[in-house]
């Protein structure tokens, strides 16, 4: 179900936007590279495309410029010309201004370090409780899978009683970050894409308690859109 929920909010961003576009560069180094080109990326209609490029020479030094319409995410992709065929990818959450992504080859994506942008900041530590939340759920597969003098229908519903009970805290901890930092687009980016199959009641008290400057964003205006989809549907089930 989630799946699908988010398949249908990324096609709702094709028709939101501002017209009033922000010149962003991202600018940055990239500790022993010496050849390769670096890619700036979006997600459009589903799929992830270039939009500036920058081929390192010598430097390692880079920079990539395009127009923004509001905060949302971007990538950093690196295509290395080494004979590697691992190439890496850098997600951030891009905003008006100049970005600064510094990073090292071997470790291109764990090493990054983002400044300019305060949704960035945000997302970090979002995403920082939520690797926290995903060892707890490996720690429950673990316990299943070890002898611990249980029947396997004891074991499966144990399991499936504490996997549950951590989505349900994992929802409720993305709901209230993203209720606390409603007047950033990272709370539209939420319930927008983590909790978009989350009850109705719960995501119409997000997007009110959103600031109008996020209702107006990319990410605002899709999370709109999908909300209102779902009264939609709610009129048609009711009729039936």
């Amino acid at each position: 179900m989630r799946f699908f929920c988010t398949i249908f909010v990324l096609s709702l961003l094709i028709s939101c936007g501002s017209p009033n576009k922000k010149s962003m560069q991202v600018t940055g180094k990239i500790d022993g590279l010496r050849k390769g080109t670096l890619y700036l990326q979006k997600l459009q209609d589903s799929t992830i495309i270039n939009i500036d490029s920058f081929k390192i020479q010598k430097n390692s030094d880079f920079r990539l410029e395009t127009e923004i319409e509001s905060p949302e995410i971007y990538y950093l992709y690196l295509a290395k010309e080494d004979g590697d065929t691992l190439n890496d990818r850098i997600l951030f959450f891009a905003e008006k201004g100049e970005i600064v992504i510094n990073s090292l080859l071997k470790t291109f994506e764990s090493s990054a370090q983002i400044s300019g942008s305060e949704n960035q900041v945000l997302f970090e530590e979002y995403q920082s409780v939520l690797r926290k939340f995903n060892e707890q759920n490996l720690n429950l597969i673990k316990d299943y899978i070890k002898d611990d003098g249980l029947t396997a229908s004891e074991k499966e519903q144990k399991l499936t009683k504490a996997s549950k009970s951590l989505l349900r805290r994992r929802y409720l901890y993305a709901l209230n970050y993203a209720n606390n930092n409603a007047d950033k687009e990272i709370a539209a980016y939420i319930g927008l894409f983590e909790v978009n199959d989350a009850n109705k009641k719960f995501l119409d008290e997000l997007y009110n308690k959103m600031s109008k400057k996020v209702k107006n964003s990319v990410y605002g205006l899709a999370f709109g859109k999908y909300l209102s989809s779902l009264k939609e549907e709610e009129k048609v089930e009711k009729a039936e």
